[in-house]
């Protein structure tokens, strides 16, 4: 069993024994088990590789590390107490800041900042696999500051990610009732979108020159095909939980009767503060350089004008139930 201290003195002196050498040993600990007394009751969750987690039976500070978990706990009305940026972002996702307010930033996506996350004393912190990745020595490092639960893997289902964050938040019936919810909305679109049964939906992001396919396992795919709507045949298929690249010379691949297109602006992973927009005026841009690539303009949508520039944040990345209740009624705008 995997526990963290729920101590304010411990977590305090976690928070500021954490310099680089404080990392490497803790890193270098030979037991993954943390011993912890508890303050109030607890309960028991199973993570997504099935390790069993001591969680307060009522989390009140919660540290969430990727958007599917800041967009889990936002759909169950708890707000965090620090979260990290989008994806391809300096922000907290721009798809769900009217939700996020000023949740304070504690790190960027996949690089989160242990001092920040020990100083603000959470009590639960949630992680998963489009974050540190299961990353052994992150997870321990983050378990000795508090009950760290990894709720999903890349590209896993986002119902089951969902629902092991309910799980870990001690909401599981709220989180069932979001669920119903989406599945009800999508049962109302696609009886609204029978008109394009026949027609095929390509989803591109546009990074750096060249086009990225949203494959089938990523949310935009999901929505789609829980609306029953086809994918062209190059991307009718399930990859490795990330956008696929493209080679120009293969720019036929991104083509569909229609065309979702977004970007995640001029920041990445790895280079979390180069700025850009994730919203439609980072696809404008985007589009804009993408006609001048040569073969664009010989695309089918482009040709039928069925390009639709979209929010990269929403479109291109990962979430929970609030971003596919947006993918969907984005869809729906779309189409009309």
């Amino acid at each position: 069993m995997i526990r963290g201290p729920f101590t304010m003195h411990a977590k305090l002196r976690v928070a500021l024994s954490i310099t680089l050498a404080g990392l490497c040993l803790l890193a270098g600990c030979g037991n993954s088990e943390t011993t912890a007394t508890v303050d109030g009751a607890s309960r028991t969750v199973t993570d997504v590789e099935g390790r069993s987690v001591e969680v307060p039976a009522e989390p009140k500070r919660i540290v969430v590390l990727s958007e599917p978990t800041l967009d889990g706990v936002l759909a169950l009305g708890v707000t965090p107490i620090g979260a990290v940026t989008g994806r391809g972002q300096s922000t907290l996702p721009h798809y769900i800041n009217d939700l996020a307010g000023e949740i304070p930033l504690l790190g960027g996506i996949a690089a989160p900042n242990f001092e920040l996350i020990g100083k603000a004393d959470p009590d639960l912190i949630l992680v998963d696999g489009t974050s540190i990745n299961n990353n052994a020595e992150q997870l321990k490092l983050l378990a000795a500051i508090a009950p760290t639960v990894n709720v999903g893997l890349a590209g896993g289902d986002w119902r089951d990610t969902f629902t092991r964050v309910a799980d870990a938040l001690n909401r599981v019936d709220q989180g069932a009732e979001v669920i119903a919810a989406y599945d009800q909305q999508v049962a109302d679109a696609a009886a609204s979108l029978k008109g394009y049964d026949e027609q095929t939906f390509s989803v591109v992001r546009w990074q750096g020159g060249s086009a990225a396919m949203i494959l089938n396992e990523l949310p935009a795919g999901q929505a789609l095909t829980d609306l029953g709507l086809r994918r062209p045949a190059a991307q009718d298929r399930r990859g490795r939980g990330h956008s696929e690249p493209v080679p120009l010379e293969r720019l036929a691949e991104i083509d569909g009767d229609w065309m979702f297109f977004g970007t995640l602006g001029g920041s990445s992973v790895g280079n979390q503060n180069a700025g850009g927009t994730a919203d439609t005026s980072g696809a404008e841009k985007a589009y804009r350089e993408a006609v001048e690539v040569p073969g664009f303009e010989k695309l089918s949508a482009y040709r039928s004008g069925q390009v639709v520039l979209v929010d990269g944040s929403l479109w291109t990345s990962t979430g929970g139930p609030v971003l596919m209740q947006r993918l969907v009624a984005d869809i729906v705008k779309a189409l009309g």
